[in-house]
């Protein structure tokens, strides 16, 4: 469940803490709704859930690309963002791909944040459809 590059820093505690809770509130759903939804269903219960933990989430979160010093918006959105500080991307498919992967790397390079998440709740096992990512 962790993909990273070699030789970073170590995650902050702070930071790991929220981890911890998107993981447990992610478990939650999953165990209450199961596999076969939509991602915005998801998305909408696993961000109350975190909210209910006392945690700050902000969903749908637009982001600029920068492209040789010039600001983009170009749709780009995060799914979550909790705490500030974690990226969440649901998912709700067959299975993940390397195309998704990539997603929350560059969400993660261009908001210049280090942890995130990739779920997909369309998983028997949800710990199956769980990545993290750390860059």
């Amino acid at each position: 469940m962790h993909e990273g590059r070699d030789g970073h820093r170590p995650i902050s505690p702070g930071v790991e803490r929220i981890g911890r809770a998107i993981l447990d509130a992610s478990f939650r759903v999953h165990r209450t709704l199961g596999p076969g939804l939509l991602e915005t269903v998801y998305e909408h219960c696993l961000a109350e859930e975190l909210r209910e933990a006392g945690l700050q989430v902000e969903q749908q979160v637009p982001f600029t690309v920068v492209y040789r010093s010039v600001k983009l918006q170009v749709g780009y959105r995060m799914d979550l963002l909790v705490g500030g500080a974690v990226i969440v991307e649901i998912k709700s498919v067959d299975g993940l791909s390397p195309v998704h992967l990539s997603q929350v790397l560059t969400y993660l390079r261009f908001s210049e944040r280090r942890l995130g998440f990739l779920i997909n709740f369309n998983s028997v096992r949800l710990s199956d459809g769980i990545r993290r990512i750390i860059l």
